[in-house]
């Protein structure tokens, strides 16, 4: 291995369920209410200085949650309880800082130890770092700045870019989509906002990592990704929470408007913790001859229900969805993938990758539309499930729906244990059965893993590890 390998790896060597769970004082926490309000809203547009139309895009979110049902499929949501959540709070005074000594110290530690500025500094084009419901830091190299990008907070955006912001805001994800959409667009705080020009093509990721700390939290920060034509670029996200035993909700939105002839990509790393419901929606708007990515591994959280969506409305758009989902003792995760061909000649391809372990559920739940027009589409679906003892679960629910006969669809599913011989193979060389375990788990897992850059390809399989760390007999 490379001194530059063992550096990047360095970034990520010392992570522990412990640093995950080391929560800083909460002491702020007590100047803010639980339990959703139309005072809370205003007080939140009031705080942020917001234009008179994204106060009505919150106003008229509440009144829709208000209106919308609770999900009636998927994981029981019976227990989160909205009066319980705190769905806005600030831990400090300081905000937006553009210079990492400017955060204040423990809320600076707690990145270090998850990582962050060092990947800044050996391997990204720029970052943001959210803490509780406020952007603490943010930054981009002056060399992509200087070529035209914008990489700020949405805080921030709202304010210098009103028009392109106002223009896009949950035009791709509309507030009646859902019940817990609407809630995003009433709360909605902190988030990443970027734009890649025309012709321009970022070959460093960009990152935000995003820390709930206090018991009972909500966050719901809000990605808005503008992708102009014959351009390029890679957007990273990386998420966690420390146990608490009090429920928390993660609703976050992520907005994605890929140009023609452009190539995107969206990474994700989500270990919240067993306390968190992640109620996450992702979209992208594909149009002509553009390519949209997705990679992603869910962990951690309590209950999931997250299905990244790719409208495919551009003739000769692709899309690639690949996912891991883990899913241990009182966990239920969700996760799948959305994909609605719109336009001609366009293909997808969604892998699908989870495993089940200590009665954890695990499941996949996708949706391929081709519409009635859209000719000599192409779609491939694959869903492996790996169980990892006898009381785990996995679940396969594809709802695939050709309107055209011109479609060439093939799905694949499969579920499966480790395989007996293999195991007895690695043992027979002196390797332990927990090793064993874990290296064949890895195995089943590298065609997700593969896809990410190497730091963070090796902080999901660090965190896999964690995930699987007891878990002979």
């Amino acid at each position: 291995m490379s001194e530059e390998s063992k550096t990047k790896e360095g970034i990520f060597a010392d992570l522990s369920r412990e640093t995950f769970d080391t929560a800083n004082s909460s002491e702020y926490l007590k100047k803010f209410s639980r339990g959703l309000s139309e005072d809370l809203i205003r007080q939140i547009s009031s705080e942020k200085n917001e234009p008179e139309w994204m106060l009505d895009i919150r106003l008229k979110g509440f009144k829709t949650f208000q209106e919308m049902p609770m999900p009636k499929w998927g994981p029981n949501l019976s227990a989160l309880i909205f009066h319980e959540i705190c769905f806005y709070a600030r831990a400090a005074d300081t905000k937006n800082a553009k210079k990492w000594d400017e955060v204040p110290e423990d809320i600076k530690n707690t990145f270090e130890k998850l990582g962050i500025p060092e990947a800044e500094r050996q391997m990204l084009a720029g970052a943001g770092a959210q803490y509780e419901s406020d952007t603490v830091y943010h930054s981009l190299k002056q060399h992509w700045e200087d070529k035209g990008v914008i990489f700020l907070d949405m805080d921030e955006a709202v304010q210098k870019y009103p028009d392109l912001v106002r223009k896009h805001f949950m035009k791709c994800v509309p507030i009646h989509d859902h019940k817990f959409a609407a809630l995003h667009a009433a709360v909605w705080s902190g988030g990443t906002f970027l734009w890649i020009p025309k012709g321009v093509e970022v070959d460093e990721p960009l990152q935000a990592y995003f820390r709930m700390n206090a018991p009972g939290m909500g966050q719901f920060e809000h990605t808005l990704l503008i992708i102009e034509d014959n351009s390029k670029g890679h957007y990273i996200e990386g998420c966690s929470a420390p146990k608490y035993g009090t429920n928390a909700l993660h609703a976050g939105c992520v907005e994605v408007f890929v140009g023609k002839d452009s190539q995107f990509r969206y990474s994700s790393v989500e270990n919240w913790s067993k306390d968190t419901y992640n109620l996450n929606t992702k979209r992208a708007i594909v149009e002509k001859n553009a390519r949209m990515e997705w990679v992603g591994g869910n962990m951690g959280s309590g209950v999931t229900m997250l299905y990244p969506c790719s409208i495919l409305k551009g003739e000769g758009s692709s899309a690639d969805h690949l996912g891991i989902a883990f899913a241990n003792k009182d966990q239920n995760q969700d996760t799948g993938a959305k994909v609605f061909h719109i336009g001609s000649n366009t293909s997808c391809k969604v892998v699908s990758k989870s495993l089940s372990k200590a009665g954890g559920i695990s499941t996949y739940r996708g949706i391929v539309r081709v519409a009635n027009g859209a000719k000599n589409c192409r779609i491939h679906t694959e869903c492996d499930g790996l169980l990892l003892d006898e009381g785990s679960i996995n679940n396969t629910v594809p709802d695939i729906d050709i309107a055209d006969d011109s479609a060439f669809v093939s799905h694949e599913a499969s579920v499966g244990r480790l395989s007996p011989d293999d195991l007895f193979y690695l043992q027979s060389r002196g390797i332990s059965q927990e090793q064993a375990q874990s290296i064949l788990v890895n195995g089943f897992l590298d065609p997700i893993t593969r896809e990410l850059p190497m730091e963070y390809a090796v902080e999901m399989n660090r965190l896999i590890e964690i995930e699987m760390e007891g878990s002979v007999g």
